[in-house]
């Protein structure tokens, strides 16, 4: 049995299906990557595997045990669960350690490497109204992780990051699930960010699984042009393209019946040849 399992899981807004009978399983330890288009329901899903939202039908279960939405119990949520939603809040005016401190069940030790891992203990002596957004969302996840969830899910925590934090914060994720053992689950409207992070996608597209695997099958073999874009860049080359292109790629690919999609790192420049495709530069941007 999964150790993380989801059952025909269904969810309706005023009669409008949001969640059609979604289900998949997750083994204890891996790091699962859920992306979709904004509208796809994926913090819905979530927040009904965290406990804390009412599934219409269907069940999760974590380790052998139904998790009880809040219908179901005084206080909604589930202990061996964190939850970090993109909308988290640190109470103002107070010294990071003294924001952190309330919420651990570690021991100091533990609550050191922590600390470490998440990039903060330069912080801790810090007002919690002085930290940037990529800091205090690092705070946020440690508060998180001092309650020693055995589960952890993030919604979209990369989204109102720079460039630089977003790495920070991929770095942070990936040592923190290899030194605790904590099993992920995030997700993201960009399939891109999870690409070097996840052990395993699941795309979602209007309440539904399109298609799930590990990020390199899912780059390399995407089952539409939707779960193509979500997860980069592509050049489309169909049948009513100009004649030389569909003539040279017809050569090797039916283009009558399915359309050719390129990934940028797929072209290679050469001295032309009779083989080669001729093409013309439009234009080029320094991109570093």
């Amino acid at each position: 049995m999964a150790w993380l399992s989801i059952r025909g899981v269904e969810k309706q807004y005023d009669g409008n299906p949001v969640l059609k009978n979604l289900s998949f399983s997750l083994d204890r330890g891996v790091q699962l990557g859920i992306a979709g288009a904004t509208g796809s329901s994926k913090t819905t899903l979530l927040r009904i595997i965290a406990g804390l939202l009412q599934a219409d039908g269907g069940s999760v279960w974590l380790d052998g045990k139904r998790i009880e939405g809040p219908d179901e119990k005084l206080i909604p949520g589930h202990p061996s669960i964190g939850f970090l939603s993109q909308h988290f809040e640190l109470r103002n005016n107070y010294r990071v350690i003294e924001e952190l401190e309330v919420a651990s069940v570690l021991t100091k030790e533990k609550e050191e490497k922590l600390y470490s891992l998440c990039q903060i203990s330069h912080l801790l002596s810090r007002k919690t109204t002085s930290l940037s957004g990529g800091e205090r969302q690092r705070i946020a996840l440690a508060r998180v992780l001092l309650k020693s969830p055995s589960l952890l899910l993030l919604d979209e925590p990369f989204s109102n990051l720079d460039p630089d934090h977003k790495r920070t914060m991929k770095q942070v994720l990936k040592k923190i699930s290899h030194e605790f053992g904590i099993t992920t689950i995030l997700v993201s409207h960009d399939g891109a960010d999870l690409l070097s992070w996840a052990d395993s996608l699941l795309l979602m597209h209007e309440g539904q699984i399109i298609q799930e695997g590990s990020p390199q099958m899912l780059y390399q073999n995407p089952i539409n042009e939707y779960v193509a874009g979500l997860l980069g860049n592509y050049t489309r080359i169909d049948k009513n393209d100009p004649p030389t292109l569909v003539g040279f790629f017809e050569n090797n690919y039916n283009l009558q019946n399915f359309p050719l999609f390129i990934r940028p790192e797929h072209l290679v420049f050469d001295n032309a040849t009779s083989s080669h495709l001729e093409v013309k530069v439009g234009n080029s941007y320094f991109m570093g």
